[in-house]
């Protein structure tokens, strides 16, 4: 098998995984066949999982509403905490506008949230 082409296949694998995992420690060497058996499966399951079940990179309005729920802030709160109009806030978070270079800045630094991601780079 060079991929897994199907979710039976799939299924398959991760149970044949699982099966392997007890078998397999740090001190088993690379040339054990349930070693080399492991490590193809998983390469093949990760290739598998990453084309099929890729979340892909979260949005700045999924990561800001994330702080505002690991923070207890809502929207008027958020907006008093950045210095930023509520209705601009909501804006924001309903996708209508991105924004500022300076709003990003204080966005990123306020929430703690990684530059590229306000930037949208």
């Amino acid at each position: 098998m060079t991929r897994i082409e199907n979710e039976a296949q799939y299924r398959w694998a991760l149970k044949r995984i699982e099966e392997l995992l007890p078998l397999v420690t740090d001190e088993t060497p690379l040339t054990d066949p349930n070693s080399m058996e492991l490590e193809l499966l998983s390469g093949l399951v990760a290739d598998y999982s990453d084309e099929h079940f890729s979340i892909g990179e979260p949005t700045l309005i999924d990561v800001i509403k994330l702080r505002m729920y690991e923070m207890g802030l809502n929207q008027a709160s958020l907006a008093k905490l950045l210095g930023i109009n509520p209705s601009r806030i909501c804006e924001y978070l309903s996708g209508k506008k991105e924004p500022t270079l300076q709003q990003a800045r204080i966005i990123s630094k306020k929430l703690s949230i990684n530059p590229a991601i306000v930037l949208g780079v």
